[in-house]
């Protein structure tokens, strides 16, 4: 029994032996296919995260190796909408005009026409200058202006140089086969590459003519290259400033001596305070024409306005003072019963109110009645400049007061050669004609250069430069040096303390009471 027992017991230890080796082993079999799976995953993410890195590399390499066959997309700059154009200068639909909608036409650098060009997107909208000026720019062949636009979306504006003699441009030659224009750049022909931004382009139409369509486009004024060794650049945009406000301070210092002294606010000295106050405001307006590269910041349209008003008050008041010395020596009696102050608001009536008047007529020429030249050939949505007909009406007018002035020098100097005896009144008004005499030719001269500064001449443009600037001082010598008595006021009143004397000649005949004299009611 024991035997057995034994045995049974034997049998039993080796059952779970066996057991617990089938588990150790099926425990180990686990773990280990744990551990194999645990490899598995991990090989499978180092594989994908090779593998993304060996794609990423190819598609680097691909994009950097050169392939002629891939062009980058081309922009170009349109003023409207895809579907819109000009009419009239405003974005409307091209459907609403009846004509059709406006596609590039590209242009190479070599002078080849309709050069194909696969891909190209619209960037809508007018370029931002900033404190540039903005121009409006026609296609326009005819006058010798012409826009282009390139393969890689620069637009090319080409323009007959007015400065090179005409001869060296044939206005025969056909300009539209651009090829010689392009490669050969000569000197007849400014030329300027807008870069992208700097640009926008544009189909326009007119509703009085929908069938004729332009190319159109807005453009950035170009920054120029300072070349200070450029006598032309020296001339036109250092020195012509400077002179400007040279000129300004001089004529200034010519208004406040005939306001402030007490003795020289007559009726002459009061005009001759406002003619100098006339051209320092055109002064001042011709200052802001001569930056013509910024334009956003100023109206150049009000800036030409204000010079010739200016201008035209100028020689208005110039003629009411020939008017009052030619009248005064043809009078009698040559002695006030008026005063200066209601003279002078006489006069101020009719050299102001003619002015104005003037300009209103100018202005409204300008804006409803000048549809000739400038908008046919420049066709600018708005000009920034007066035009032809509202310049004529500025100017005719001084053109007519240079003959009256005239006739008033002629009758006054017949009256003066006619005087046997002069007193101190007469010596006082000869005084103030030789004087008005003086003004007069001083600004006649100045004017008739101003004009002729606007022929495309470099040399009359100088001479312009030149005899604006000489003006002032000329003028101060007339005014201030030239009046003995003035002069001796200018050392009485900064030098009272000391003894002044005077020189003894014919502008001492009369007393500075003399300056409040009175004569007859004109």
């Amino acid at each position: 029994m024991l035997k057995e027992s034994s045995e049974a017991s034997t049998m039993h230890a080796e059952q779970e032996e066996n057991i617990e080796c089938v588990l150790g082993k099926q425990k180990m079999r686990c773990n280990l296919q744990r551990k194999r799976n645990g490899y598995n995953k991990n090989n499978v993410i180092v594989a994908s995260i090779v593998t993304i890195f060996f794609i990423a590399v190819h598609r680097d390499v691909v994009d950097a190796s050169p392939n002629k066959d891939i062009q980058p997309q081309v922009r170009i700059n349109k003023c409207c909408e895809s579907f819109e154009i000009y009419v009239d200068l405003r974005c409307t639909s091209a459907k609403e005009a009846n004509t059709s909608e406006w596609s590039p036409v590209f242009t190479g650098y070599e002078g080849k026409q309709n050069v194909k060009v696969d891909e190209y997107k619209f960037l809508i909208g007018k370029p931002d200058c900033g404190s540039m000026q903005i121009w409006p720019v026609y296609h326009d062949p005819k006058n010798h202006d012409y826009l282009f636009l390139f393969p890689d979306g620069k637009l090319g504006h080409y323009i007959k140089n007015h400065r090179v003699a005409d001869q060296e441009i044939d206005e025969d030659e056909d300009y539209e086969e651009v090829t010689e224009l392009l490669t050969h750049r000569t000197r007849a022909f400014l030329y300027h590459d807008f870069e992208q931004g700097h640009y926008c382009l544009e189909k326009a139409v007119f509703s009085n003519n929908t069938k004729e369509s332009w190319q159109f486009a807005y453009v950035c004024s170009p920054e120029k290259i300072l070349r200070w060794t450029d006598t032309d650049f020296l001339l036109r945009k250092v020195l012509n400033p400077i002179f400007h406000g040279l000129s300004m301070i001089i004529l200034l210092i010519i208004a406040i001596i005939y306001f402030v002294l007490p003795t020289l606010r007559d009726l002459v000295g009061n005009i001759v305070t406002t003619i100098t106050i006339c051209l320092i405001i055109s002064q001042a307006a011709d200052l802001v024409r001569i930056f013509t590269e910024f334009g956003n910041h100023v109206s150049f349209l009000i800036a030409d306005t204000i010079l010739y008003v200016s201008m035209l008050g100028a020689f208005f008041w110039l003629n009411s003072m020939g008017y009052y010395i030619w009248k005064t020596f043809r009078s009698r009696n040559v002695f006030l019963r008026v005063t200066d102050g209601r003279k002078y608001c006489w006069y101020s009536s009719y050299a102001w109110g003619m002015t104005f008047l003037l300009s209103i007529l100018a202005v409204f020429a300008h804006y409803f009645l000048d549809t000739g030249t400038i908008k046919k050939q420049y066709l600018f949505e708005d000009q920034e400049t007066i035009g032809w007909l509202g310049m004529a009406v500025f100017f005719t007018p001084i053109a007519f007061i240079v003959i009256i002035n005239l006739f008033f020098y002629v009758t006054t100097l017949k009256v003066m050669n006619r005087i046997n005896s002069y007193g101190r009144i007469h010596n006082k008004l000869k005084s103030n004609f030789i004087m008005f005499i003086l003004i007069f030719i001083t600004m006649s001269v100045a004017w008739v250069f101003f004009i002729l500064s606007w022929l495309k001449t470099d040399f009359l443009l100088y001479i312009h430069i030149i005899t604006n600037f000489l003006q002032a001082p000329i003028l101060f010598y007339i005014c201030i040096i030239r009046q003995k008595h003035v002069s001796f006021l200018l050392k009485k009143a900064c030098c009272y303390n000391e003894a002044v004397t005077h020189t003894s000649g014919a502008d001492w005949n009369y007393g500075d009471e003399l300056t409040y004299m009175n004569g007859n009611n004109y």
